[in-house]
């Protein structure tokens, strides 16, 4: 939740409103012969709303599912919920009965950020979103089209390293957060726009507003049905505002892109690529799809990358052993030629385990995207009718003792080494899923991994890292808030050290 106090304030006073006024009644399953999935108590107008807010929504439904089991039953406001917090649960609803969960729910606020539903990320199952989730698996997000973005990648972790290299020159902390945001996000622009563009920090000031407030528990999406609900929460208006600027920014760039007619130099970026597509056939006559589909990639694709590095670089501050043996590696691998290169990145066995454990411990969504029960269904043996949003905690299956039993909460990369069956990102595993898994798996996997691993690896490779103020690194604050992505919610600077000169940069330490 993004404001808890506004929300307590807001929940209380539309809960009196609507109850003097006598205008709501929750909506209710007739029990009949269903068994429902147990869950807490509730209370008049609001439900289960009490039991989760001011607090990290993740860690409240772990705390709730220990107490009313891995299939719980929630009323948020007017909307019913089940809360999957089990492997056995997650296994159920995105593999064994994967097609009956396959849709997202078309909230008030999810409409109006996507266009009714236009996007890949939230488009509900149908034709449409077959047809996006295609083209993004084959043509935008593929192993083959993320190569082809790989000189955009290395000139602009070039960049970052060399300001950080200026910084240690002289002797002077980077606030890591705001550097990491600015490398993902003009690396993603780079890819989608094939430029670096003028209207970038308007843009992604826009398009953060937006990414908010379609991933807040806001009182619109909570009483759909109420109009005194959506009146007291702004939020729609507010959306409605940050699409159209957003929208009218990425209108300059595509009518750019359709004067050019085709890629620079022979190379394609994004842009090119779905309108090509589009001038195909493949994609509909629709600029709006167009556009909400660039949406999902910045919203998806650089927000939790940044985040996911923030977090890489805070658990090994904390943990020198770890960050020593990492460094090592680079530094072994890539010594010879002064910098990493990303073709040689998988020839490291230890970094991607530092990236995986930093996943499991801090999944940048860990709810994932909700989905919607798309006919009745039982999962463990409880009935889930159709049309319930249906959360599932990959947070607490990542610390579940029973999968995890060496120290779950702890920041361990070498717990994978002595693991005898594989673990991987791909939802294969289902103590494992910050990508999702089955068919509503982000399709981004290989574009985010890009962008975490070459700049993760660089950063180890050059400078050693120190917590300005800190004499026990283990002191460091890993408190993290709940927004679009899960971050820290204190900022991260740092002090680094050079230990291997930056290319093209003439300092003297």
């Amino acid at each position: 939740m993004d404001n808890n106090a506004y929300l307590l304030i807001g929940l209380a006073l539309v809960s009196l409103l609507l109850l003097f006024a006598n205008k709501q009644r929750s909506p209710t399953y007739g029990r009949g012969r269903l068994r429902l999935p147990p869950g807490p108590w509730q209370l008049p107008i609001i439900g289960s709303l009490h039991h989760i807010a001011g607090k990290a929504p993740h860690r409240a439904l772990r705390e709730l599912a220990r107490r009313h089991g891995p299939v719980m039953m929630l009323r948020l406001g007017e909307v019913q919920a089940v809360v999957m917090s089990s492997r056995e649960a997650a296994i159920e609803v995105m593999k064994t009965q994967d097609l009956a969960f396959a849709s997202r729910p078309q909230t008030a606020t999810v409409r109006v950020i996507t266009k009714e539903g236009r996007d890949i990320a939230f488009a509900p199952y149908g034709e449409h979103w077959r047809q996006l989730r295609k083209v993004a698996i084959t043509e935008l997000l593929s192993v083959r089209r993320v190569l082809s973005f790989r000189a955009v990648r290395e000139d602009e972790v070039a960049a970052m390293l060399r300001d950080v290299a200026e910084a240690a020159a002289a002797s002077r902390p980077v606030e890591m957060r705001a550097r990491l945001a600015a490398l993902v996000s003009d690396t993603t622009l780079r890819a989608v726009v094939g430029e670096r563009w003028k209207h970038r920090d308007v843009f992604l000031r826009e398009l953060s507003c937006a990414t908010e407030l379609v991933a807040g528990f806001n009182l619109a999406d909570l009483w759909p049905s109420s109009w005194l609900a959506g009146r007291l929460s702004g939020v729609l208006p507010r959306a409605q505002a940050c699409i159209h600027r957003v929208y009218g920014l990425l209108d300059g760039v595509i009518e750019e892109h359709l004067r050019r007619d085709g890629g620079r130099a022979g190379h394609e970026d994004l842009i090119d690529v779905l309108l090509r597509l589009q001038k195909d056939g493949e994609l509909p006559r629709d600029m709006d799809v167009v556009k909400a589909v660039i949406f999902d990639i910045f919203g998806a694709g650089s927000d939790t990358s940044a985040t996911t590095l923030e977090w890489a670089l805070a658990e090994l501050v904390r943990n020198p052993k770890v960050m020593r043996k990492a460094q090592a590696e680079v530094r072994e691998a890539f010594g010879d030629v002064g910098r990493v290169r990303e073709q040689a990145l998988g020839e490291l066995q230890y970094l991607p385990l530092v990236v995986r454990e930093t996943l499991r411990l801090h999944a940048p969504a860990p709810l994932l995207l909700p989905r919607l029960s798309r006919k009745p269904c039982r999962v463990l043996g409880y009935d889930v009718p159709e049309g319930t949003m249906v959360l599932v905690n990959i947070w607490a299956l990542a610390r579940d003792e029973r999968h995890w039993p060496n120290a779950p909460e702890e920041f361990r990369p070498d717990r994978y080494q002595c693991e005898s069956r594989g673990v991987d990102l791909k939802g294969t595993n289902f103590e494992l899923l910050p990508f999702g898994a089955g068919r509503r798996i982000c399709p981004g996997l290989a574009f985010g991994l890009a962008n975490i691993e070459l700049a993760l690896a660089s950063l180890l490779f050059h400078f050693d890292w120190e917590v300005p103020g800190l004499s026990d690194p283990t002191d460091l604050d890993m408190t993290d808030i709940f927004s679009a992505n899960t971050r820290r919610k204190a900022d991260l600077p740092l002090r680094p050290i050079l230990r291997v000169p930056v290319p093209d940069v003439d300092l003297v330490q």
